[in-house]
C-alpha cells in the first residue's frame, strides 16, 4: 500500500502549489543571489532549509562528450556509411542561420541574454499558471535545458536510470538541475551555451541537433535556413513527435507561425518578415540519412568488413558493448583502403556474371575481391547480391560477405579447387626441381595406406585412408609430361605426381605462410591446412576469396606476402587516434622460385582467358571443384590481384545434386560441363579489363636462375625422434638393398635378352643364307633350261628357214618353167593363123 502524501508536499492540491511556489522561489533567490553570498548571510533570509540543499551538491559535473555519428571514409575520404544512435552533426554558432538563434531564444528562453542561468520571474510566471490552471508549463532556460540535456547525455553514456526527463523530475533533480545551470553560466558565454544547446537538443525521432535537423527536413545546411524554416525548427523542440511536420504537418503549421508571433512580438523580425512567413506554406523536402551499411549500396559488404573488424579489435573497448557504443556514439572517422568507384564496377560485373533476380539464381552467386601487392590494402569487394535480409524463394539479398571469413560477417568460404595447385608447384621447387621436369601423370587410383612424404606428422607421412581416385577432366592426359605442362593445362593426376614427390607439409607450409586458412579447421573455425589429407593440394579446403587475393598478391611482389588490410586511420571527435594495423609485409617466398611460377601463370591468364583483352603482364590461375560447385579465377597484375568466385552458398558441397553442370544458370541451360572459364574467369576479365589500367604493371621476373634446394632438418633431440630416424634409415636401407637387386636382376635379364637375340641373329643369317643360295642355283638352273629352249628354238627357226627357203626356190622354179612354157605356146598359136588382108 502506497504512503499517503502530505497535503502540503502534494503539488496536486491548491496548499501544495503555493508551498511549491515559495520553496521554488526562495531556491531561486539563492541561486540568482549568484552563489557568493556566504552562508551565515543567507541563514537571516530565513531559508536555511534551501541553502542547505544547494550547498550539498557539487557546483559543477563532468560533462560527457555528447554523441555523435562515426563515419567509414573511402581512400579519397568519401563517407560510405554513418554510424549513430543519435544522429547528430555538430558546427559552429556561426555556420546556425541568425533565424534559427533568434526563434530558438525567442520560444524557449526570450530572457536569455539578461538572466544567469536561472529566471525566477518565469518561474514566477510559470508556478502561477500552473496554480490556476490543470496544465503544467515549465520555466527552464535555455542553460536549463542545456544542463538537463547534457545531464541525460551523461546517463546514456554510464547507464544510469535516474530520470532527468523534464515532467519526472523530483525537487531535489529540479534543484540540481538550478545549480548547475548557475555554474555553467559562470563557465561559457551565453553564445557557447546556446552552440551547445543547438547541437544538443532532440528535434526528431534520432535527429538530434539543427544541422541534423535542417538535413531531415529541408536537405539544407544550418547556415542556410531562412525565417519560416527557423521558426518551424524550433517549434519542435517542445515536443519533438507531437510538431513532426512530416507526421503532423497541420500541429506544426500552427505551433510554426506561433513561433513567429513571438519572433515578430520580441523584436527579432519585422512586420514584413512575420507576414511573408505566415503565408508560407511547410515547403518540406526531405531527406534521409540512414545509419549502418545498408546506405553503402555497392560497397556495403566491404563496409560490413570494416565494421565486424572494429567490433573485434579490443583497441576499442574491452567488450563489444562497448566497441559498440564507441561506434554508434563516439563521431569516429574511419579512413579505408577502399576503391569506392572502381567496386561499384565490380559489383556491377559480378551481376552482370550472375543475375541476382534471376528465379534460377537463388542459391548460385558471384563475388569478386581485389588486393594490391605490396600494401595489402582491399582495394574491392564486391558481390552480386543486395546488403540486407534473405528474402525467402530469392537470391537476390543476404548479408552474407562471400569474399570472408564467418567471424567477418562471412559464409565460411568454398573449395578451392584448382586454385591451389600453385603452391604444389612452390613446393615441388623449393625441393630443387624444375617446371621442365617430367613426371608419369598415368595414375589415377591410390589405394588405402598409400604414404605420401610428410615430415611434419608423426612417422613423417600422411596416409591414403580410402581409396582415391583423383581424376582430370579431359581424357587424353593421363600421360607423362612436364610439370609446366600440368599446371598449364591443370591436370589432376599430374599435381598428384608433383606432390607424392614432395614433402606436403612443405606444401602445406605455403598456405599457412600465405595465409591461405581452412576455414573448417577446428570445428568451423578457421586454422592451418593439414598435409594430413593428401586431397588439399587440389582444393578440398574451404578458403576463402579474400585469402586467395592476397596470396596471389604475393606471386605479383616477387615473394613478399602482405597481410589484407581495410583500415588506414581512426580519429575521434576530440582527435584521438586509435591504433590500427599498418602494412604488415614479409618475404615468404625466394623470388626465383616466384619467377618460375608465374611463368606458366603468365601463360595461363594470357593465353587461356584474357586472349588480348586484359592488358599484362597479367598472371593468374584457374579453379574449379567436383561438380562446379564453387568456379574461380585468381589473377594478378604487379599492380592488383583479383579473386573471382562463382557457386553455390547453401548447397556449396561438392555432392552430384549440387552440381552446376547443365543447371539453369541466370534462367538459362548451362553448359554440360561448367568450370572456371563457363562463369568465373569471363567476371575476372570483365573487371580487370579496366581494372588494370588503374595500378602499374610491370615484369614478373626471369624464370631460370636457380638458388640451392631446401635441406630438409635432420638433427635428432629425442628418444622418439631417435627410432622414428633409425626406422627411416632401415627404411632406406631396405628400399636401397631392393633397389640394388632390382638392378642386377635387371642386368641378368638384359645380357639373357642379349644372348637370345644373338643367336637369333646368327640363326637368322644361316637360314638366310641357305636360302639365298638355294634361290640362286634353282635361277641357275632356270637360266641353263632357259638358254636350251632358246637354242632348241634357234635350231627349228634355222630349219624352218632352210625349208622355207627351198619351198620359195622350188616354187620360182616352178613359175619359170610355166612361164617358159607359156610363151612357147603363145608363139606357136601365132604362126599357124592366116594373115588378114584388105583390099
Amino acid at each position: 500500500m502506497a504512503a499517503k502524501k502530505s497535503p502540503i508536499f502534494d503539488t496536486a492540491t491548491t496548499l501544495g502549489k503555493v508551498v511549491a511556489f515559495f520553496g521554488i522561489s526562495a531556491l531561486c533567490g539563492v541561486l540568482a543571489a549568484g552563489m557568493l553570498v556566504p552562508v551565515a548571510a543567507l541563514a537571516k533570509t530565513g531559508l536555511t532549509t534551501g541553502n542547505s540543499i544547494v550547498s550539498a551538491l557539487p557546483s559543477t559535473f563532468e560533462k560527457l562528450p555528447i554523441s555523435e555519428p562515426s563515419r567509414i571514409l573511402d581512400a579519397d575520404g568519401k563517407t560510405l556509411a554513418s554510424f549513430y544512435q543519435q544522429n547528430r552533426e555538430p558546427v559552429k554558432l556561426d555556420d546556425i542561420s541568425p533565424y534559427m538563434r533568434k526563434a530558438i531564444v525567442s520560444v524557449e528562453d526570450e530572457r536569455f541574454y539578461e538572466h544567469k542561468g536561472v529566471d525566477p520571474r518565469g518561474i514566477a510566471r510559470a508556478v502561477i499558471g500552473n496554480l490556476t490552471s490543470s496544465s503544467r508549463s515549465g520555466a527552464s532556460t535555455l542553460t536549463q535545458q542545456y544542463v538537463n540535456n547534457l545531464l541525460v547525455n551523461n546517463q546514456e553514456l554510464t547507464g544510469s536510470q535516474e530520470s532527468t526527463i523534464s515532467g519526472q523530475k523530483d525537487y531535489a533533480a529540479k534543484i540540481r538541475e538550478l545549480k548547475y545551470a548557475v555554474a555553467i553560466e559562470k563557465e561559457m558565454s551565453k553564445d557557447e551555451i546556446l552552440e551547445g544547446y543547438l547541437n544538443l537538443v532532440l528535434f526528431s525521432g534520432r535527429e538530434y541537433g539543427v544541422e541534423a535537423a535542417a538535413q531531415r527536413f529541408y536537405s539544407i545546411d544550418a547556415k542556410d535556413l531562412n525565417v519560416q524554416q527557423s521558426a518551424m525548427l524550433a517549434g519542435m523542440v517542445q515536443l519533438p513527435n507531437v510538431y513532426n511536420p512530416i507526421n503532423n504537418p497541420e500541429r506544426s503549421l500552427d505551433r510554426r507561425n506561433k513561433v513567429l508571433g513571438n519572433m515578430y512580438r520580441t523584436g527579432v523580425i519585422n512586420q514584413k518578415e512575420y507576414e511573408e512567413a505566415v503565408k508560407s506554406d511547410l515547403e518540406l523536402k526531405p531527406s534521409v540519412s540512414p545509419s549502418g551499411c545498408s546506405s553503402a549500396k555497392d560497397n556495403a559488404y566491404f563496409c560490413d568488413y570494416v565494421v565486424n573488424t572494429i567490433l573485434s579489435d579490443d583497441a576499442y573497448g574491452k567488450t563489444k558493448e562497448d566497441r559498440e557504443g564507441l561506434l554508434y556514439r563516439g563521431g569516429l572517422t574511419i579512413k579505408t583502403t577502399l576503391n569506392s568507384k572502381l567496386n561499384e564496377k565490380a559489383a556491377k560485373d559480378a551481376r552482370n556474371a550472375i543475375d541476382p533476380n534471376a528465379k534460377s539464381n537463388k542459391d548460385i552467386h558471384s563475388a569478386i575481391v581485389s588486393v594490391q601487392p605490396g600494401t595489402g590494402n582491399i582495394l574491392t569487394m564486391a558481390q552480386n547480391t543486395e546488403y540486407g535480409p534473405e528474402k525467402e524463394g530469392e537470391g537476390s539479398s543476404t548479408y552474407y560477405n562471400f569474399a570472408v571469413e564467418r567471424s567477418k560477417g562471412g559464409a565460411g568460404g568454398f573449395q578451392g579447387g584448382s586454385t591451389m595447385k600453385p603452391y604444389t608447384t612452390l613446393g615441388w621447387l623449393t625441393e630443387g626441381k624444375r617446371m621442365t621436369d617430367t613426371i608419369n601423370a598415368k595414375k589415377q587410383v591410390f589405394q588405402p595406406g598409400t604414404k605420401f612424404r610428410a615430415s611434419c606428422l608423426p612417422g613423417g607421412t600422411a596416409t591414403v585412408g580410402s581409396k582415391w581416385e583423383p581424376k582430370n577432366a579431359s581424357r587424353g592426359f593421363y600421360r607423362r609430361m612436364t610439370v609446366d605442362t600440368g599446371l598449364y593445362w591443370s591436370i589432376n593426376t599430374a599435381t598428384v605426381q608433383e606432390a607424392y614427390r614432395t614433402d606436403l607439409c612443405t606444401i602445406a607450409d605455403y598456405t599457412k605462410r600465405l595465409g591461405v586458412l581452412d576455414q573448417d579447421a577446428d570445428n568451423g573455425q578457421p586454422g592451418p591446412i593439414s598435409p594430413a589429407n593428401p586431397s588439399f593440394i587440389i582444393g578440398s579446403a574451404n578458403i576463402t576469396p579474400l585469402s586467395q587475393a592476397a596470396a596471389f598478391a604475393t606471386f605479383a611482389n616477387k615473394g613478399e606476402y602482405c597481410k589484407p588490410r581495410a583500415i588506414t586511420g581512426v580519429t575521434d571527435v576530440t582527435g584521438n587516434e586509435y591504433k590500427v594495423d599498418g602494412e604488415s609485409c614479409s618475404q615468404e617466398i625466394d623470388p626465383t622460385y616466384v619467377a618460375d611460377l608465374d611463368s606458366t601463370l603468365k601463360k595461363i591468364a594470357t593465353k587461356r582467358v584474357s586472349k588480348g583483352r586484359v592488358e599484362g603482364p597479367i598472371a593468374g590461375k584457374t579453379g574449379t571443384n567436383n561438380y562446379a560447385t564453387s568456379t574461380w579465377f585468381v589473377g594478378f597484375t604487379t599492380g592488383i590481384a583479383t579473386a573471382s568466385w562463382v557457386g553455390r552458398l547453401d548447397g556449396k558441397a561438392s555432392t552430384e545434386q549440387n552440381s552446376l553442370h547443365g543447371a539453369m544458370i541466370n534462367d538459362k541451360q548451362a553448359p554440360a560441363m561448367v568450370d572456371s572459364s563457363t562463369y568465373a574467369a569471363p567476371l575476372w576479365v570483365a573487371f580487370m579489363e579496366e581494372a588494370v589500367q588503374q595500378y602499374e604493371r610491370k615484369g614478373f621476373g626471369k624464370a631460370g636462375d636457380r638458388p640451392d634446394p631446401k635441406i630438409p632438418e635432420t638433427e635428432v633431440k629425442t628418444d622418439g625422434e631417435k627410432e622414428d630416424a633409425a626406422a627411416a634409415a632401415a627404411a632406406a636401407r631396405a628400399r636401397a638393398a631392393a633397389e640394388a637387386a632390382r638392378k642386377a636382376a635387371a642386368e641378368k635379364a638384359a645380357e639373357q635378352a642379349r644372348q637370345r637375340a644373338a643367336e637369333a641373329k646368327k640363326e637368322a643369317e644361316a637360314k638366310a643364307k641357305a636360302e639365298a643360295k638355294k634361290k640362286t642355283e634353282e635361277a641357275k638352273k632356270k637360266a641353263e633350261a632357259d638358254k636350251k629352249k632358246a637354242e632348241e628354238a634357234k635350231k627349228k627357226a634355222e630349219e624352218a628357214k632352210k625349208k622355207a627357203e627351198a619351198e620359195a626356190k622350188k616354187k620360182a622354179e616352178e613359175a619359170k618353167k610355166k612361164a617358159e612354157d607359156a610363151k612357147k605356146k603363145a608363139q606357136k598359136s601365132s604362126s599357124s593363123k592366116p594373115s588378114n588382108s584388105s583390099d
